[in-house]
């Protein structure tokens, strides 16, 4: 089966190593993006299993690189992340198949399991 792969897209340094930490310590193998650039080039190259995915980010909006991440690994879990209870935009990236959203500040210990369940639940898919 292999490590799972998460990609952490987040403008704020703090948000991107906390979770970087609290997942590579589950066993999880972790990249860090700061923006859509940093999101699609890794999407192409590591081919995460799972996103997790800021709303509010420079350049490109979590909306717009939620739609690219999604042509390059469509079968990619994709949760939503804002600071800003911007619901018409989650409501949006729900609707295009994001799994979930945390609003921000977000309990570390509900998203680590809801991840470890999303896992679960696509591993007993297969």
């Amino acid at each position: 089966m292999g490590e799972k792969k998460i990609l952490i897209v987040d403008d704020q340094m703090g948000v991107r190593r906390l979770l970087h930490e609290v997942f590579k310590n589950e066993g999880y193998k972790t990249y860090m993006a700061e923006n859509g650039r940093e999101a699609v080039e890794y999407a192409n190259e590591k081919r995460p299993d799972m996103v997790l995915l800021d709303m509010k980010l420079p350049g490109m909006n979590g909306l717009e690189i939620f739609e690219k991440l999604k042509g390059i690994i469509p079968d990619a879990i994709f949760i939503m992340m804002t600071a800003y209870g911007e619901m018409e935009s989650i409501q949006k990236a729900m609707n295009m198949g994001a799994v979930c959203y945390f609003l921000k500040p977000f309990d570390i210990i509900e998203l680590k399991e809801k991840v470890a369940k999303l896992f679960e639940s696509e591993n007993s898919k297969r």
